[in-house]
Order: structure tokens, then sequence, then C-alpha cells
């Protein structure tokens, strides 16, 4: 079986590995187009191309699906299924060009979690499982039928790092199961809309403001979302000190401290040298890892070393 394997980041590298390691027979890559990245404008190219590489594959990077160069040099490979892994919406003239369809390996358990984000929101939302689905593509975003599903366990210290590991690996060894099932004709699609029960959560596209801590939520909300947005983009927050100077910081790690007391939301706490939490409702969030603007992400203690917060608390 001839298969086009498309995806950009890292997440998409380990499914394609494992594909190739399996002896499936992979006869081209799309990827993004090369962009210059940092403060160097430095061109980089994504991690599947530079995996794909490696590997002696061919590569083609699209600046627009619907050119006729692009959709011409896709048909040339003669492509019996495509698989899609973190990459672009496309169009029907690209998932519907295989004889057998596309299939999309997307991190939640379908029909929850449709979307741009759905590792993010999945912890964000407290969420104590999640998992990898394999499906068929159709024209609605993450609706097709789905082949197969395998959830994984969120820990409550698990971060979005944590998570896209456990999930990348996991996927990787299901996309596997999925294709070899679907070459040789034993699968059972089954159709999202028999999973719905209740109101479908969604995952949409993680903006600035959606990363902005609210000092007023409850103590295992701010908790969650640090974690959501953890490494990256991660969560923000201001602090104005007596002086009406602001400092501005992304927050990395955390603890809670669950305790009843009747500070105001929002409040600093610290003795200057080793710990810096803050009050909300139902304990303190502890900082243990954080960023101030134009700095490099540090542990508190450092942060204090060389910060005097007294005129924030």
């Amino acid at each position: 079986m001839r298969i086009v394997y498309m995806g950009t980041p890292d997440f998409a590298v380990a499914p394609l590995d494992a594909l190739i390691e399996a002896g499936l027979n992979i006869v081209g890559v799309v990827t993004n187009p090369d962009k210059a990245a940092g403060r160097g404008r430095k061109i980089q190219e994504s991690a599947v191309k530079v995996y794909a590489k490696e590997k002696g594959l061919k590569i083609l990077q699209p600046e627009k699906f619907r050119d006729e160069e692009f959709l011409n040099e896709l048909k040339a490979l003669n492509a019996d299924l495509q698989i899609v892994v973190a990459f672009k919406m496309l169009p029907k003239v690209v998932w519907d060009m295989p004889r057998l369809g596309t299939m999309n390996l997307h991190a939640s358990l379908l029909p929850d979690y449709r979307g741009a984000a759905p590792l993010n929101w999945a912890i964000i939302n407290g969420e104590k499982k999640t998992g990898v689905t394999t499906f068929l593509l159709k024209h609605e975003i993450d609706t097709g039928n789905i082949i197969k599903q395998e959830s994984v366990e969120i820990k409550e210290t698990d971060n979005v790092g944590d998570l896209h590991d456990k999930l990348m690996n996991v996927g990787a060894d299901l996309l596997v199961a999925s294709v070899k099932a679907l070459e040789s004709g034993n699968y059972k699609e089954l159709e999202q809309e028999g999973l719905i029960e209740d109101e479908i959560k969604h995952a949409p596209k993680i903006f600035k403001d959606d990363c902005k801590l609210s000092w007023d939520k409850d103590l295992n909300n701010i908790y969650n979302l640090v974690r959501g947005l953890s490494p990256y983009p991660a969560a923000w927050t201001e602090f104005t000190s007596t002086r009406a100077k602001k400092i501005k910081l992304k927050i990395y790690t955390t603890e809670k401290e669950e305790e009843e007391h009747e500070f105001e939301s929002g409040r600093l706490f610290s003795d200057n040298k080793s710990y810096l939490k803050v009050s909300c409702k139902g304990g303190y969030l502890v900082i243990n890892e954080l960023q101030i603007s134009g700095k490099k992400r540090m542990k508190v203690r450092d942060f204090l070393l060389g910060f005097d917060i007294s005129p924030y608390l």
C-alpha cells in the first residue's frame, strides 16, 4: 500500500517513524514550507522535514493546497492512503484523492475535543483521561468515522508537555495498527454521532488572552490552566507595585496549597528568599518556575535572588 504522510511538528515525527519501522511504504511526505523564526530570523525546517530528509523520503512543501503544480505532484505519487498528523485543514481535492481516503491521528477521544488544541483543553478542563483517535477525514473538521481509539490517564501533576509525549508514543502505535487494519480490511468504522451523549467539549485554538490568569477563580481552575499551557504558550500575569510599576510574568510550574483564608484574591506572599505564592479562592498557588518578560525561565529561588519582590507584596 502506497502511503503519503502529512505533518509538521515534533508530535508528527514519532508516528512517521513508527510507520517506517513497521515496514509500511511511505512514498512521500507533505509538510509546511520553511520559515524564518527567532530573533535572527534564521530559516527553519519543520521537524517532519528534518526527519524525512534523514530517511531519504520525497518531500512536498506547498504554499497553497489548491496549487495546480502541487496537486499534480501529489497525484503522481499514486497514494492508496494519506495520513495526517498535526497538520493544516485540507481541502476535499486533497483528502479525497487516494482510493482509501485520508486517515487522521487526533490527540483526543473523539467526539470530544475536536479542534486545534485538544491536549491543552483536556488539562485546562481538569480531565482525568484523554487519548488518541484514528479516523477517516470528511468535510466537517474532526467528525469522520473512527477506526481505533486508545485512552491515556492524565495525572494531576501532568502538564501539556508531559501529555504530549504520552500521546505521541501511544498514537504512533495506534496509527500503525490502524493502517494495518485498513490494509487488511479487518476493521469496522464507528460513526461519531453514535457516541455523543451530552454536549461535546471543544478544543479551539488558544490565543494570548486565553493564557492570562484570573486570580479570582478557584485554585484548581488556576492550577489546571497553568498545567494546560506549560511549557507552551505558558500562562501569564501582571503584578503592580506600590509605586504603580508593573511586572509581567510567565508561570510554568506550580503547586497547590488548599487552605481557607480571608485574603483578597491575587495577593502576593513571599519571604524574598525561597518562596512566592498567590492567594485565590480555596488556598494559594505556589509558584516554582517563572519567567520575567525578556529574561530566561528560572526557579523562583533564582528569581528572588535578583529581584526585590517586596514592593509588590
